[in-house]
């Protein structure tokens, strides 16, 4: 019998549900992945992260050759003639079972249904997986069976949920045939119809991601409490890119992080970086649960009767980093040149966005989304909309944060604003978080677009009104 994987958002061999059960008792198994630039499009992907799971797809693709599996890669436009190009390779191939693990944007689950109605029509078994998250999806849920909508309570059940179920990874399968070659598929972000991307932030490759994990908890690990909010600090784990497109699972961060703390060490950090695993199996959580913010709605209905102000030449001076802000310039430019940007800048440009230009965060959503190697919908969806206090869990729509006071906190001598924003590189350590503010704004840096004090006093006065 023939039984078929069907790679998306999992390119990994190791901890692969849908991978370790199509190989089950040595059966034949062959493996799909199905290329959809025009739905990429359509969803705001980066030229950064389809370069990124172009290299995965490749390094994919010889690791299963090891393993005696072909992986054959077919090109559609979209979604719906994926499901065409699916079932024509079904039938070419005699596949009689598919596999494959299930993801959780509407547009996904709607595929995934027309698939499995499709191939059980031709008699063809679909077997689906829980996978993307620790504790799977439907999983954590109130007393009365209901789906958390804040986090900390759902971060206590998860936890629980750890104790009381010790979960594990799956080990990659065992060969079911002798090797087999591969060839690279020679496509590029370009051959796809996308922009040239910046250079490749990490490795693209699946040993890759575990010496990436490996050394973050070994090095930064125990330290990332005190340092993960500096951003001229490395601090983080960047880890995310590997994440976005499953060469990493969850899983495999949260019993890795819990071997380093078993190991001692500075066990706030190592707790501080699975309440981070936590808050991304929350947001799939509500990604699944409440399908409307994957489709450009607020997850606080009430919300939706914000006026924003039209975008117009604000916006554009935010993209490009130009808005006489320097912390909100830094982080903007960092993003468009490197295809990532460090977590405490993603909530200052974003509350900057739509909060002091009161610009809609859907439109911020879509740049970060377009320009992101690490752009997932989910964590960039659910970080939109708490920075705009319009989703789950959000900041109190009177939390504004200053951008100057911010950069004061967390680059308190300059040290990234310098990098990224060379124009004022010679301000005193004081002057460069609000160059405005006395003194002579350096050339070739502009003026704040904004008053800062007054833009908050403006949004607070815009939210009081739609509560009244």
């Amino acid at each position: 019998m023939s039984h078929l994987v069907w790679f998306r958002n999992d390119l990994r061999t190791a901890d692969n549900p849908a991978l370790t059960a199509a190989c089950g008792k040595g059966q034949n198994v062959r493996a799909l992945f199905i290329l959809t630039p025009g739905q990429w499009q359509d969803h705001d992907w980066s030229p950064a992260r389809v370069q990124q799971m172009l290299g995965h797809l490749d390094d994919l693709g010889r690791a299963l050759a090891k393993l005696g599996i072909p992986m054959d890669i077919l090109e559609a436009d979209d979604f719906s003639e994926s499901i065409r190009l699916l079932t024509d390779y079904c039938h070419q191939h005699g596949t009689r079972v598919l596999h494959f693990n299930e993801e959780y944007g509407v547009n996904e689950r709607r595929r995934d249904k027309q698939v499995r109605d499709q191939l059980s029509k031709e008699e063809i078994t679909v077997n689906k997986y829980r996978d993307q998250t620790v504790a799977p999806v439907g999983t954590i849920r109130t007393g009365k069976d209901e789906p958390y909508s804040v986090f900390t309570p759902f971060s206590r059940r998860w936890l629980q949920w750890i104790e009381d179920t010790t979960p594990t990874v799956l080990p990659v399968p065992s060969p079911v045939g002798e090797p087999l070659p591969w060839r690279n598929h020679g496509h590029t972000p370009e051959t796809l119809g996308f922009t040239s991307p910046p250079p490749a932030l990490v490795t693209a490759s699946e040993s890759g991601a575990h010496d990436q994990l490996d050394w973050f908890l070994e090095e930064r690990g125990g330290d990332y409490k005190a340092k993960r909010d500096f951003p001229a600090v490395d601090g983080t784990s960047q880890l995310s890119p590997y994440l976005a497109v499953g060469a990493l699972s969850g899983r495999q961060c949260l019993i890795a992080a819990r071997e380093a703390q078993s190991r001692g060490g500075n066990q706030e950090g190592f707790s501080t970086w699975v309440n981070e695993i936590a808050w991304r199996d929350f947001y799939i959580h509500i990604l699944y649960h409440y399908p409307r913010v994957s489709m450009h709605r607020a997850f606080k209905p009430d919300t939706e009767a914000l006026r924003w102000n039209d975008p117009g030449e604000h916006f554009e001076a935010w993209k490009e980093g130009r808005t006489g802000i320097p912390i909100v310039d830094a982080g903007m430019r960092q993003l468009r040149e490197t295809g990532w940007m460090h977590n405490r800048l993603r909530m200052i440009t974003a509350m900057f966005l739509s909060k002091n230009l009161f610009i809609d965060w859907r439109l911020g959503e879509a740049w970060f989304m377009q320009n992101l190697v690490d752009g997932f919908l989910a964590s960039n969806n659910g970080g939109w909309q708490w920075s705009a206090s319009t989703g789950t869990d959000a900041a109190p729509y009177f939390r504004v944060f200053n951008p100057a006071t911010q950069s004061e906190r967390f680059d308190p001598k300059g040290e990234f604003i310098r990098r990224w924003v060379p124009e004022l590189a010679k301000l005193d350590n004081k002057r460069i978080h609000n160059p405005a503010a006395g003194g002579v704004i350096p050339g070739g840096y502009p003026r704040p677009v904004v008053d800062l004090k007054e833009s908050r006093k403006e949004a607070i006065a815009r939210f009081e009104a739609l509560k009244r």
